[in-house]
């Protein structure tokens, strides 16, 4: 059994090194998609989301809840392991031949006859992902995360180049389909080739039981997640342009770049450590609140600043063709601010176990989506948009509630611990896009704003010596000391 400190320093190590994966891949990412966006049209883009709303629902059903299940299981075994990776394979490849079969019928909904070879062939990132999920499963129960680093990196690259050399020489939509497609087969191999687990040729039909309970309630839960999140691209895709449900995409990528990379790195290094310690509700406390103030330190200038400074990023990065996803990417950036919370909570309820409670939080929330859905339908994306930003204070304040019992963390605590740094964002958000309106070069405005930014809320955090700033500068001191 690992005592506190160990845990505690593998989680550290864990962070820094899941960190340094996501941030070094999404800068890549980043790039590459920079330069696929000025090579390629909104509409090609568009093309890809109305796909990606069937794979993403279909992956969901395959993968969620095989990988967690095994994390959560203090003593998962090889059996445990080989178990869920042939479930996963079967189901995959089950769910896969669906989507195949169906291909014809999703096109001709679209009325968008392209689609129809497109999903059938991205549509192989479903086996691959159950595949992938169980190595990563592998990974993080020894909080690992050194090996994610090289895997997602490698993969990252390659298929940067891919898809920016098939761009170049005039592949259009199909540059994107071997991207995406070659990133998950190229990581999925490095993972093989750097991890000891392999799957054997054996399985439990008990064990399945004992994990599927567990997991086929998270995977409810994911799946329902995963159809209202979709929602919105199918109906942007049916009523709008895929045009429109591009600039949506675009306007998303930004804000859910940094969430990606760092709330969502905070809490996927985190659930292992709390799952170790989820016997223990004042350390998984701890651990909760820390997660949330430190991403809240992190994320929330970042989100304000980018909706502050939305309308230069894009005509730096992106052209003037993509300026229309401008609005989008403001809106959304709220969005993401709840997200803070809400994944947290979620975070410390499958520490727990409580997948029945996650599950039962789904079925609560999502009946307030499609009446919010449906009321900016009609309007206009954006008018969904915001929508979808409502609901996410919606889904926060539910994800919240029963860690209030759980673990004796109330909503109103969680707002106390991170409306410090919200407070300090958004008045540095308010100062920076003040000084977006001078009449100076965009460059060198954006500069500004970056800089004046950052040394305003760095010098209030350390003025008021907020907590979260303090934890930061401590740990980061630690780690230098080590």
């Amino acid at each position: 059994m690992e005592n506190k400190e160990d845990i505690k320093s593998k989680t550290i190590k864990g962070f820094i090194w899941r960190f340094g994966e996501r941030l070094s891949s999404q800068l890549v990412s980043f790039v590459v998609s920079v330069v696929l966006a000025r090579l390629l049209l909104p509409k090609e883009y568009g093309v890809i989301a109305l796909t990606m709303v069937f794979i993403n629902i279909a992956s969901c059903l395959a993968v969620s809840g095989l990988g967690t299940s095994l994390i959560q299981k203090r003593d998962a075994d090889e059996l445990d392991f080989s178990t869920m990776f042939h479930a996963g394979n079967a189901l995959s490849l089950f769910l896969y031949a669906i989507l195949f079969i169906a291909a014809p019928f999703i096109a001709d909904i679209y009325k968008n006859e392209v689609i129809t070879p497109v999903l059938r062939v991205l549509g192989l990132i479903i086996p691959i992902s159950a595949i992938n999920s169980i190595q990563q499963a592998s990974i993080s129960r020894k909080l690992d995360f050194k090996k994610f680093f090289y895997a997602t990196l490698i993969g990252t690259i390659i298929s940067g180049f891919i898809g920016i050399f098939m761009a170049y020489h005039g592949f259009g939509v199909w540059s994107l389909v071997g991207q995406q497609l070659s990133n998950q087969l190229v990581n999925t191999f490095t993972l093989n080739r750097i991890i000891t687990w392999r799957p054997k040729l054996i399985f439990s039909y008990q064990r399945f039981k004992v994990l599927f309970s567990f997991g086929s309630k998270f995977m409810g839960a994911n799946v329902i997640g995963s159809f209202f999140n979709e929602l919105k691209s199918f109906i942007i895709g049916i009523k709008y342009q895929p045009a429109d449900l591009a600039f949506y995409n675009r306007g998303d990528s930004f804000p859910s770049l940094f969430s990606n990379n760092i709330n969502n790195t905070i809490n996927a290094v985190l659930f292992p450590a709390m799952s170790k310690v989820q016997n223990e509700p004042e350390a998984l406390k701890r651990a909760v609140r820390r997660a949330m103030m430190t991403s809240s330190f992190i994320m929330c200038p970042i989100l304000l600043g980018l909706a502050a400074t939305s309308d230069k990023l894009v005509l730096i990065l992106l052209t003037k063709k993509w300026l229309s996803c401008v609005p989008f990417m403001q809106v959304l950036c709220f969005q993401y601010l709840f997200g803070i919370l809400g994944t947290a909570n979620l975070q410390a309820l499958n520490a727990l176990g409580r997948s029945d409670v996650t599950l039962k939080l789904e079925l609560y929330k999502k009946p307030v989506y499609p009446l919010l859905i449906a009321a900016g339908m009609f309007i206009s994306p954006l008018a969904i948009a915001i929508a979808c930003t409502c609901y996410g204070f919606v889904g926060t304040v539910f994800n919240s509630w029963p860690n209030r019992k759980l673990i004796g963390y109330s909503f109103k605590d969680q707002l106390k611990d991170v409306s410090p740094q919200f407070g300090i964002a958004l008045a540095m958000g308010g100062v920076i896009y003040l000084i977006g309106l001078f009449p100076l070069n965009t460059f060198v405005s954006f500069f500004i704003q970056v800089v004046m930014g950052g040394a305003f809320y760095i010098g209030m955090a350390r003025f008021l010596s907020l907590e979260s700033y303090n934890y930061a500068v401590n740990t980061i001191k630690n780690i230098r000391r080590k």
